[in-house]
């Protein structure tokens, strides 16, 4: 895997990332801006998914219509997100349409037109995102299980909270963006195909200025409550946990992710051949790595009856605590050709790679290379994993449930 990274940083503090992907076409970028949930102030829960889609919908004198048509006729496959820390927006397209498309999301970040007429459609979608998650479970679970685990505000609902939505108005969201839209603190990537000087050039123009502002930092408080039980009279129970673990930075973070690959890296892995499989406790089962910059955890997702949700519960944990007892090199290499394989797609794609480097700079400071990281997944043996877990034992599970009745959380 040939790669090359790009580094550019404007005058005004905006970091620019690039990484050229030979033959391809294609070039994706990302604008990941500094105004993610945990950033703003409290009471504003949801302002980013208000101003996400507020910003395009109009901007750079162009009205709702014309922006999209012009958006539109580069071919642009559009997307979005709100995290923890940024909002962000990304597109990937034709590259010889890069410039043009790099000018068009200039204007939506620098001069959008922010309509009182157009911020209720977009206040009214973020209410719905919130409203839509009653009919599904699953994603509510996890959303209030992050919340609970992480402190505040790390954890805060990225979504939103329908209470905060309601009492936003279009003054007060044009308020937070000016105050939270930090182009010092942003971080543009781009991949695939592209020249990264041209790329430079445009953004210098775009961009530039000699004002740079301070970062806005988090100051996370306490954590939630150890369990959260949300009523709701149905037939199935829906049960998230999760158990902290080490962070991206940490020497152990590579036998972090090959232990919960082991936990639940298909189909053979332990969580769905003990619980479901064996067992039949659960329809649904899966653990996965979730981190924020200043922590992280293996979150787990099992949908089930409530008649056989404490049982499951009771399962899962103790086949978190059996792992650090004996793993199999069979077991290991699963993980590793499971977490090599992504990275193989990764590798091939523009806009998984313009998301990586961009993540990797702000939670790393440094952008891994592909070769770095699949080095490091060879590296891992089964002592190192099974040493690492018996330093970081998985002790202590933050729990949310959904369902007619509560259950019961072992010591």
């Amino acid at each position: 895997m040939k790669e090359k990274l790009n580094k550019h940083i404007l005058k005004n503090g905006m970091t620019l990332l690039g990484e050229p992907i030979e033959a391809v076409e294609s070039a994706a970028f990302e604008f990941m801006l500094p105004a993610g949930a945990a950033v703003l102030p409290q009471g504003c829960c949801g302002a980013s998914n208000i101003i996400e889609d507020w910003m395009f919908r109009g901007a750079g004198g162009k009205d709702n219509r014309a922006l999209g048509d012009a958006l539109d006729s580069l071919g642009l496959h559009r997307s979005s997100s709100v995290s923890s820390s940024h909002i962000t927006i990304a597109a990937a397209l034709e590259a010889e349409n890069l410039s043009k498309a790099i000018c068009l999301y200039a204007d939506t970040i620098l001069r959008p037109l922010l309509t009182d007429e157009m911020f209720e459609p977009a206040r009214q979608l973020a209410i719905d995102s919130v409203l839509a998650m009653d009919d599904d479970p699953r994603q509510k679970v996890m959303a209030k299980l992050y919340e609970q685990f992480y402190p505040t505000p790390l954890g805060r609902s990225t979504l939103g909270d329908v209470k905060d939505l309601k009492t936003l108005t279009a003054a007060k969201t044009k308020q937070l963006i000016r105050k939270n839209f930090n182009l010092s603190g942003t971080i543009f990537a781009v991949a695939g195909k592209y020249d990264f000087g041209s790329v430079c050039r445009r953004m210098e123009k775009l961009f530039d200025a000699d004002v740079q502002k301070s970062s806005k930092s988090v100051k996370p408080e306490k954590k939630g409550r150890r369990y959260t039980h949300l009523h709701n009279e149905g037939a199935q129970t829906h049960i998230g946990l999760m158990t902290r673990t080490v962070k991206p930075t940490d020497k152990d973070y590579y036998d972090a992710r090959i232990a919960v690959s082991i936990l639940s890296g298909g189909m053979s892995a332990r969580l769905f051949t003990e619980v479901r499989e064996k067992r039949g406790l659960c329809y649904a089962i899966g653990a996965r790595y979730h981190s924020l910059k200043e922590a992280a955890g293996i979150a787990c997702y099992a949908g089930t009856t409530p008649q056989k949700a404490q049982k499951t519960i009771d399962v899962i944990m103790a086949e978190f605590g059996r792992l650090g007892e004996k793993i199999s090199k069979e077991e290991l290499d699963r993980a590793k050709a499971g977490l090599k394989s992504l990275l193989i797609l990764q590798s091939e794609s523009s806009s998984s790679r313009a998301a990586g480097i961009g993540h990797d700079y702000y939670a790393l400071g440094r952008v891994r290379s592909l070769d770095e990281i699949k080095n490091k997944i060879e590296a891992v043996t089964v002592e190192s994993v099974l040493k690492f877990l018996r330093k970081n034992k998985f002790t202590d599970f933050t729990v949310v449930t959904i369902g007619p009745k509560e259950i019961q959380i072992s010591s």
